[in-house]
């Protein structure tokens, strides 16, 4: 494997009609279960990490582990994978320069709370320093509602991405990627029942997402690679094994795989999943306190839970993302 940024994948995803999975990493397992799946597609891969994850691990543990995980795949793969680390929904100069300085090949500079002159100073600020330092920079037009790690957004607060502006933002910006927000949304319970109708089995169903925003900003960005955020879909089959074995998940609801999909045959090149990682992990050793009430050993747990992770991410780089192959 080797460490890249995300530039080529992106170019190669566009002209390809596919997406790169963005992919949360928090500890040792979720970072072996994503590579091995990558490794084993052969599929390009990003692994992100957020403000949050870099107070729960460190910075040093999650480089280390990721390194550790290149090393191991070059020792069986045969091949080389690209790898981008990328940071997910940095709020500061200083903590994009910190993960630059760091290592990350990729960086997010979230200023979509800020006005749209304050949003275009300060990722201009973090573009001049990363491409100074070879790193390429993601940024955020539109506000995406829901609670996600440091990200909390209530959905009075959010809104959609205006396709006039993405122009000017670009061009005074100088980014890499932008994000945009066209109703996807953060964490496991993205809308609220009202916001969704009822299917014939009582499952709540989203409001599609606006792909008329979206086909927009690609008429005026053409060939520019764009990124949706918030887009785990959040398994049903996950929330039912949660609330089965102890949970309380009700109405945890995602965005449909389908309409993902048909995102990434367009101009977005970067898929974001963080909550599914969560849930496939969390059901995986839910089920297994449930069934092995004597167990206390973590490694009898997190095994289990480190390979739902990749059965999961195999799903997403097959049959979502459709980058399986492209590395």
């Amino acid at each position: 494997m080797a460490i890249v940024t995300s530039t080529e994948m992106f170019k190669k995803a566009y002209e390809g009609g596919y997406a790169i999975g963005a992919f949360n990493v928090n500890n040792m397992e979720i970072i072996q279960g994503i590579t091995e799946a990558a490794m084993e597609e052969r599929s390009p891969l990003i692994l992100q990490v957020s403000s949050g994850a870099r107070k729960y691990a460190k910075h040093v543990y999650l480089m280390k582990l990721i390194e550790a995980a290149i090393e191991d795949a070059e020792q069986s793969a045969g091949f080389d994978l690209p790898i981008c680390i990328h940071l997910d929904h940095g709020d500061t100069f200083e903590l994009c320069k910190s993960c630059i300085d760091g290592g990350f090949t990729s960086v997010m500079i979230d200023g979509s709370s800020k006005s749209f002159e304050d949003n275009i100073a300060l990722t201009r600020k973090v573009v001049e320093y990363a491409h100074d330092h070879g790193v390429v920079v993601e940024g955020e037009l539109g506000t995406l509602a829901g609670v996600e790690d440091d990200v909390n957004v209530s959905f009075e607060d959010s809104s959609y991405t205006r396709p006039e502006e993405v122009e000017e933002f670009v061009s005074k910006t100088g980014v890499d990627s932008l994000a945009i927000a066209i109703g996807t949304s953060h964490g496991a319970y993205k809308f609220t029942a009202d916001q969704c109708t009822r299917n014939e089995e009582g499952l709540l169903v989203p409001p599609p997402l606006r792909f008329d925003i979206l086909e927009e900003i690609a008429r005026r960005l053409p060939g520019f690679p764009i990124v949706l955020h918030g887009s785990s879909s959040v398994p049903q089959e996950f929330v039912k094994i949660i609330n089965e074995f102890g949970g309380k998940m009700p109405d945890a609801v995602g965005i449909p795989e389908s309409q993902l999909r048909q995102a990434a045959q367009g101009a977005v090149c970067k898929i974001n999943i963080d909550s599914d990682l969560r849930l496939a992990m969390t059901a995986s050793i839910r089920r297994h306190f449930g069934q092995h009430p004597d167990h206390f050993d973590p490694r009898q747990y997190l095994k289990p839970g480190r390979e739902s992770i990749k059965a999961m991410v195999r799903h997403k780089l097959v049959n979502v993302l459709g980058c399986a192959g492209k590395a």
